[in-house]
């Protein structure tokens, strides 16, 4: 079994995080079967005082969000980092407006995913 990927504690200390267990009640699913999304890159991870935790902006009602997996993997293809590419997702940009993971949640996939692409270049 491959070591679950996370970031450092790299996300504003006031942010929602849910520890694994809550992910998976969430989600509906065994707490393996979230190891298996982090690994796989559906899923970011940062490790807090120890302890794995995932953005609670990362869940929407029935799953994951729209769009979420396909930008990790974009910015994973670019080189970017678990540490990166958790800044990225969380910081402000007053073109979209808000940060990229408010716009995946408002149903603007499409732009965030432009983004990640031309980053790549």
């Amino acid at each position: 079994m491959s070591a679950i990927p996370a970031a450092a504690d790299v996300l504003a200390p006031d942010l929602e995080v849910l520890d694994l267990a809550e992910v998976a009640e969430r989600l509906d699913l065994p707490v393996n079967r979230v190891h298996q999304l982090l690994r796989d890159g559906q899923l970011l991870a940062e490790r807090r005082n120890g302890v794995l935790v995932v953005p609670a902006q990362f869940l929407a009602a029935g799953g994951v969000v729209k769009g979420l997996p396909g930008t990790i993997t974009v910015l994973r293809d670019s080189g970017y980092s678990t540490d990166e590419i958790l800044r990225w997702l969380f910081t402000e940009d007053e073109t979209l407006p808000g940060t990229p993971i408010e716009a995946l949640r408002g149903d603007r996939g499409r732009e965030v995913k432009r983004r990640a692409q031309a980053m790549g270049f």
